[in-house]
């Protein structure tokens, strides 16, 4: 059970080389060697949901460099940063819209039988594995808390 996400980087990294894309060679670098080190961290072979998660946490860590490096005024690491999320985030699969995501959420609560704060970790857990990837995470527990706590 391979990952085809990560079959389509490493080919990717290929195409780079002959292009003598260097820019873009270095990103798929990096993001490899995320992925084969948790690969032989966990001695595993990455699925589709684990190279997912891996990405997400990437697109996280650049999101938050690109917030630090403004604040720094640093705009020229901040660009490097921003080029860097926007090619892994071509590797994401496509992001939910409101209205999918509160229909999941509406389905979500449906499962679960959720009505109090207390059921947070519920909804949460019912979700993450559905959207891993296709919605921000922090974003999501907002919504589930505005939820809950008008309920």
């Amino acid at each position: 059970m391979s990952s085809e996400i990560k079959a389509r980087i490493l080919d990717d990294v290929k195409t780079a080389m002959r292009a003598k894309d260097k820019p873009r060679l270095g990103i798929l670098r990096l993001v490899t060697a995320a992925l084969k080190q948790r690969e032989v961290d966990e001695r595993i072979e990455l699925d589709d949901a684990g190279t997912i998660e891996i990405l997400v946490k990437l697109v996280k860590q650049r999101k938050d460099s690109i917030e630090q490096y403004t604040a720094a005024k640093r705009e020229d690491l901040a660009e490097q940063e921003r080029m860097e999320l926007a090619l892994i985030e071509t590797y994401l699969p496509t992001a939910f819209g409101d209205d999918e995501l509160n229909a999941m959420l509406d389905e979500a609560f449906a499962a679960t039988g959720a009505d109090t704060m207390k059921d947070m970790g519920k909804v949460m857990g019912w979700m993450k594995p559905k959207i891993q990837g296709r919605a921000d995470m922090g974003a999501l527990s907002a919504k589930i808390k505005a939820r809950l706590s008008t309920a």
